[in-house]
């Protein structure tokens, strides 16, 4: 009974600093593979295009003619290029866009058009009391 009670922590503590250290060798991956023409996401939620990759730190452009410097660490997702166009852009991406409607079949030339004027109003005044136009 005392082992388990003494095991438990241990495993915990375990388990905690492996899932750290996925998450570390992800992050490093990702820092890597960065390349210039990539869209990506800072920690602080800016979407920018990759400009070039230095030793420590990253060129972004935040905006047409506007580069800024960060560090590596401050990337927290490299995009897809559909993704960063459709959110800079506003572009759907191609499996959210809307499916074409199928053809509506044109309402009978027989049905009376709708008209502001009452049924038991009298000919040429409107609800208001105005004249339609003919």
């Amino acid at each position: 009974m005392n082992l388990i009670i003494l095991l438990l922590p241990i495993i915990a503590i375990v388990l905690m600093f492996r899932s750290q250290k996925k998450r570390q060798q992800q992050m490093q991956q990702m820092q890597t593979a960065l390349e210039p023409g990539a869209g990506v996401r800072t920690i602080g939620g800016l979407y920018a295009q990759v400009k070039a990759v230095n030793e420590e730190t990253v060129e972004l452009e935040i905006a047409p003619g506007v580069v800024s410097h960060f560090t590596k660490s401050a990337i927290a997702a490299v995009l897809d290029p559909q993704e960063y166009d459709a959110i800079i852009n506003g572009r759907p991406a191609d499996d959210e866009l809307p499916e074409p409607e199928a053809d509506v079949e044109a309402e009978p030339a027989d049905e009376k058009p709708l008209s502001l004027a009452k049924e038991g109003a009298e000919k040429g005044e409107a609800e208001g009391g105005a004249p339609t136009s003919k």
